[in-house]
């Protein structure tokens, strides 16, 4: 093989190699064990935060990648919240705050969560620590909101623990 291909196919093994890893990056913690994630938590002494989501929600996507993948990223959430995602119509096996197995879906419908992207900041029991976040009406105010509840949550851990 030509030396003067080498290079080439060094470079665009290394892009095919960033665009397998970043669906993953792209991507929230699904939740697997409420039960588990709000005794850690609890531990931390931060609320969970839940993206409620639908598959092929353009909202949801914008929600996710705009504000809620970065504060992920971001160190300073990672101190002040633990994030997770239920998706509504997803069959996955999931256990609730109580302990008890049930789905995504079905846990989603148990809160009564109708109307993507919500999100809700819970206690330790599955408890709401501030008001749910529902729909997405635009990225201007978004954001804002979304730390006007964290602030909500985490005082009302302070004032109750």
């Amino acid at each position: 093989m030509a030396a003067h291909l080498m290079p080439t196919r060094w470079i665009l093994a290394c892009l095919a190699a960033l665009f397998v890893a970043a669906p993953a990056s792209a991507q929230m913690v699904e939740a697997r064990d409420l039960a588990a994630d709000a005794r850690l938590a609890a531990e931390r002494k931060i609320p969970l935060l839940v993206l409620f989501s639908e598959a092929g929600c353009p909202y949801c996507e914008r929600a996710r990648l705009e504000f809620l993948l970065p504060m992920q990223r971001n160190p300073e959430y990672r101190g002040k919240v633990m994030m997770r995602e239920v998706g509504i119509d997803n069959p996955a096996a999931l256990v609730d705050f109580a302990g008890n197995r049930t789905t995504q879906a079905e846990f989603a419908r148990r809160l009564h969560v109708n109307m993507m992207p919500t999100v809700l900041l819970l206690g330790p029991r599955g408890e709401a620590l501030a008001e749910p976040l529902v729909g997405f009406r635009g990225a201007d105010y978004y954001g804002y909101f979304l730390d006007q509840r964290i602030d909500a949550a985490l005082a009302q851990l302070r004032d109750t623990r």
